[in-house]
């Protein structure tokens, strides 16, 4: 049977277990091993429940990305401080970490993550990693004496190739590369030197790839999704599509439900995606509390269907659900529903096209 293919962003808040025992470690009040055990059971719970939505493609839920999902690479390691590029968003602000000496070297990486979540599933496992041009807001604009930003560009640019290579290796499904900075860097620059400079960067690191690697390996965008609330949702993505589709990835998940004119955002896509890409849609809203019905994300699907190929369309959710261990907002609850209904809506809607298909051949 035809299948669209469907995939989630990767964030899941945390069960409360989880929170409970990151709250006594911060205190001091519970080991690390007992801290490794409560992530663990996490991870393993949230394997479980992602299993259960019938989802084709899932992730560990970021579990272990207690921090964020930016700086994951980097909480902890001394070189760094916790005062860098501020990103605003509508309602509060997120802090960057500052490297304020080299060498950038990762402390964790997505194959880690991975590594561990396989050994507990049998389901295709997609693994979500930090874009270069995100790492590049690290390095503060006041250069570091004794370390260049080329020095630190071309170390960032080596320690990103290996992670993806090493989830590769491991037989992630999907490397997702996050990019939410995109749309903001519209908002930072309306020039678009930013934005070109952002693609440029991360040009670099996916040219080291082969074509063959690149189609599993994707970039997500989105106005971001924190606290209820976006970054860069009032950008347009006039300024940010033709550019996005530049990047020499094989798919692209782009938040699209939360957008008041999806038929125009959708004509655009059509516009710029190259034939050797594919478009995975954001058919779920994760900062709506109103779960979707499967309904309703069929008929999402059969818009998208209009202007997409269907051999070069996808769905996803427009953000993950939880990327700054935003675990309240959210419920988990909340969150597994609406990726049962991204899966059913999904099914539901290759279906129909499925027999519209045949239909017109007969």
């Amino acid at each position: 049977m035809f299948q669209i293919p469907t995939e989630p962003i990767g964030s899941i808040p945390r069960p409360a277990a989880l929170l409970e025992a990151l709250q006594g470690f911060n205190r001091g009040a519970i080991s690390h091993d007992a801290m490794e055990h409560a992530l663990d059971a996490a991870v393993r719970q949230t394997l479980a429940d992602f299993e259960a939505t019938g989802s084709p493609v899932i992730t560990d839920g970021e579990q272990r990305k207690y921090h964020n999902f930016a700086s994951y690479c980097v909480h902890g390691l001394p070189n760094f401080r916790p005062d860098g590029f501020r990103l605003q968003f509508v309602n509060h602000h997120r802090v960057w970490p500052r490297i304020t000496a080299g060498p950038f070297r990762y402390r964790e990486s997505g194959d880690q993550y991975l590594a561990r979540a396989l050994e507990l599933t049998r389901v295709p496992l997609k693994q979500a990693v930090i874009s270069p041009s995100a790492l590049s807001l690290f390095y503060p604009e006041q250069e570091i004496g004794g370390y260049p930003r080329a020095q630190f560009l071309e170390e960032l640019l080596g320690e990103h190739e290996a992670e993806i290579r090493r989830c590769l290796g491991l037989g992630a499904h999907t490397v997702q590369i996050d990019f939410t900075e995109g749309r903001l860097a519209c908002k930072l620059d309306a020039s678009g030197e930013v934005l070109n400079n952002f693609v440029h960067l991360n040009n670099m690191a996916l040219d080291r790839f082969s074509a063959a690697e690149r189609r599993k390996i994707g970039v997500h965008t989105c106005p971001g999704g924190d606290c209820d609330s976006t970054h860069s949702a009032d950008v347009d993505y006039a300024e940010l599509l033709p550019s996005l589709f530049e990047l020499h990835a094989g798919q692209f998940f782009i938040a699209l439900a939360r957008e008041s004119d999806r038929v125009r955002v959708l004509q655009m896509v059509a516009r710029y995606l190259k034939p050797e890409q594919r478009a995975f849609i954001g058919v779920i809203d994760p900062l709506n509390p109103v779960v979707e019905t499967p309904e309703e994300v069929c008929e999402r699907v059969l818009e998208a269907a209009r202007f997409i190929p269907l051999a070069q369309l996808g769905t996803t959710d427009d953000c993950g659900f939880s990327p700054f261990s935003d675990d309240v907002s959210t419920s988990r609850e909340t969150a597994f529903a609406k990726i049962r209904s991204r899966v059913e809506g999904t099914r539901m809607a290759s279906a129909l096209l499925q027999a519209r298909n045949q239909g017109a051949n007969a």
